[in-house]
């Protein structure tokens, strides 16, 4: 199944830089309910919370975060916290693979004490026949463009991706907040 890719827009680099070195947290503002920081959520429990990011270089690229506010997972994290992050981060990405075409599925933690400190996993999955060219860190570079999603189109696959969550993993507000 080839679908035809969308569209990409150009990335206001300097813009995103001013705004996660001197707003406040992205993530914690997110589980606050800001709604200077509204993001479409795809799954969140007690501990965790997952949603689909706002400059997404792929289709249903999601970030992965604990809701309290973690800087370091080598640090913060105890070895069975990491573990059952990392197992809640290995079913929202099985949940990512089901809901849109994916040849393998990029995991990465990015982010400093100097922006977007709050530690978050990226899960951004690579479509089937990108150029080899295309792959890797230049699927993931906004510089490269980001995809030019729509709002609507943000909600729906959202609603795909959690349609996917395993029964036991379907819980809590699931909305757009």
């Amino acid at each position: 199944m080839n679908a035809q890719p969308l569209p990409r827009t150009s990335f206001d680099l300097a813009q995103y830089q001013r705004r996660v070195r001197e707003g406040p947290c992205f993530v914690c503002a997110l589980v606050a309910g800001d709604p200077d920081y509204q993001h479409h959520i795809v799954y969140q429990d007690g501990d965790t919370i997952a949603f689909l990011s706002r400059y997404p270089t792929l289709l249903g690229y999601c970030l992965v975060a604990p809701k309290a506010h973690l800087e370091d997972w080598v640090h913060d994290m105890k070895p069975d916290e990491f573990l059952r992050f990392q197992a809640v981060t290995h079913v929202i990405a099985r949940a990512i693979a089901a809901a849109v075409p994916t040849e393998r599925t990029y995991s990465l933690s990015l982010g400093s004490k100097q922006g977007n400190a709050h530690l978050h996993w990226h899960l951004a999955p690579l479509p089937p026949d990108v150029p080899h060219h295309q792959q890797q860190f230049h699927a993931l570079m906004g510089e490269n463009g980001v995809l030019a999603v729509t709002d609507a189109g943000q909600a729906a696959l959202a609603q795909r991706i959690r349609n996917q969550l395993p029964r036991d993993h379907v819980g809590g507000s699931a909305d757009r907040r």
